[in-house]
């Protein structure tokens, strides 16, 4: 699923969205012509039909176990219906002509699409491995941090697919003005890149809260996984910068996708880690009086 939402960003990058303008078919064939162009838009296709297997057989081995489906049924059942809204959404892409909210939604549903996954895997593998919980209990209000962590990940992630599919990428081909601006209006094409350069500048503030919380954390893999999100981030802003200024390279946006993915992945696990630990509660000393 994470090779799939990375290629999905090279097909729109790379203006292959509709090099093969039917569906499910490509130009009407099962194995297309060998054109650069129409091969990464079928190869995501193949992609997305690999996923699809590997869920159905998922699913099919889970929901007939019945302890199995008793811990993460409500989960296969979601990832089977963001399936079917996603390959829903693929279809539409090419019927809508790469619409704009079409293609959007699409990238939406793929982030949750893994997220759900992931979330799956994770308790399947805790399931199978007991006793593997942190080590000792985790600080008050931090698993709320990283869960607004996760949401804000996956908002700016969105965001960035907006500004990409409205060709709002080279909006501001400065930076860290636009335009020469450091206030420009948020209008337009304008406004969209602005408020993904926002956004990436508020979740950054927020990591840096998240990281000096999480050091508290007893569990090592908590207390490492503020910085490793933070230096994540910075690494992915490096990227939009170097994309910006370069002139939308394809294997940056590559990698600025590829990056965004994995910064929900680790999101989704830190708070997943914290949600199976219980939280540290104040010992009340009562002082014996005589």
């Amino acid at each position: 699923m994470f090779g799939l939402i990375v290629v999905g960003s090279i097909v729109r990058t790379t203006g292959s969205g509709l090099s093969c303008p039917d569906w499910p078919l490509c130009e009407g064939r099962l194995i297309p012509r060998l054109e650069p162009h129409v091969l990464t838009e079928w190869f995501h296709r193949l992609l997305a039909l690999g996923v699809s297997v590997l869920l159905f057989a998922t699913a099919l081995w889970s929901l007939t176990h019945r302890e199995v489906r008793a811990r993460i049924g409500g989960l296969i059942v979601l990832a089977l219906a963001l399936l079917a809204v996603q390959v829903l959404l693929g279809a539409l892409t090419v019927w809508k002509l790469l619409s704009p909210g079409v293609v959007s939604s699409h990238l939406a549903t793929a982030l949750l699409l893994f997220a759900t996954l992931l979330a799956i895997s994770l308790i399947a593998g805790a399931e199978s491995e007991p006793g593997t919980e942190g080590p000792g209990p985790r600080p008050a209000g931090l698993l709320a941090l990283f869960s607004a962590t996760t949401v804000v990940v996956y908002a700016q992630a969105v965001l960035g697919g907006v500004v990409s599919t409205n060709h709002a990428s080279l909006a501001c081909p400065d930076w860290p003005t636009c335009l020469g601006s450091w206030l420009p209006p948020l209008e337009g094409m304008i406004g969209l890149q602005v408020a993904h350069r926002w956004g990436a500048y508020l979740l950054t503030l927020l990591l840096l809260v998240l990281t000096f919380r999480a050091r508290r954390a007893a569990d090592p893999l908590i207390a490492r996984s503020g910085s490793l999100l933070l230096a994540l981030a910075i690494g992915q802003m490096a990227l939009g910068v170097c994309n910006v200024l370069l002139g939308i390279q394809v294997w940056l946006s590559a990698l600025h996708m590829a990056n965004a993915a994995g910064m929900l992945a680790m999101s989704v696990a830190a708070t997943y880690r914290l949600a199976s630990t219980p939280e540290l509660r104040p010992v009340i000393v009562a002082e014996a009086t005589s």
